[in-house]
């Protein structure tokens, strides 16, 4: 056999052996099964871990920050952990969120403005003892924390988690 059929013939296998691994696999609408796979790689590994339980809810990201600082981080539960926790304890995280003030604040100390001072010079975010109170209410939930006196930030290990709530809410 000659080698340029001898590598069609290895490159037709592959395709097929493909094809065979997505059989059963249904392609997002309007995909083919290989675009499928291409577009949802994060999905497909996932199915590829799971394949054996109910399913997993997996959340990733890659992040610069305005500030120089820099976040790789991923996060993937199972579906019965998820459905037999206290989804209640989630309640004051997810209220500390409920706020314009409170997200704008959060968006400017991702940004960089890390200073309360600073932050209470914004107008919109109200009088300085409002902001204060935000500030407090953040804290207390974990989405913020004082690493030094009168400044803010995003903990590292919620960053990923506070922008992929916000991706999911578009």
């Amino acid at each position: 056999m000659s080698d340029d059929l001898s590598e069609r013939l290895s490159a037709l296998e592959r395709t097929v052996a493909d094809l065979v691994e997505q059989a059963g696999k249904p392609a997002a609408p309007g995909l083919p099964s290989a675009a499928h796979a291409e577009v949802f790689w994060a999905l497909e590994g996932l199915r590829s871990r799971v394949a054996e339980t109910s399913g997993a809810v997996l959340y990733t990201g890659v992040v610069d920050l305005p500030t120089g600082e820099h976040y790789d981080w991923q996060f993937a539960l199972h579906l019965d952990e998820i459905l037999a926790a206290d989804w209640t304890e989630a309640a004051p995280v997810l209220n500390a969120l409920g706020h314009p003030v409170r997200l704008r604040l959060l968006q400017k100390i991702l940004s960089g403005t890390r200073g309360a001072a600073e932050l209470a010079e914004d107008t919109e975010l109200g009088t300085t003892g409002q902001v204060y109170h935000h500030l407090r209410q953040l804290v207390a939930a974990g989405w913020l924390r004082v690493p030094s006196r009168g400044q803010y930030a995003v903990p590292g290990d919620c960053v990923v988690p506070l922008l992929a709530i916000l991706t999911a809410t578009r």
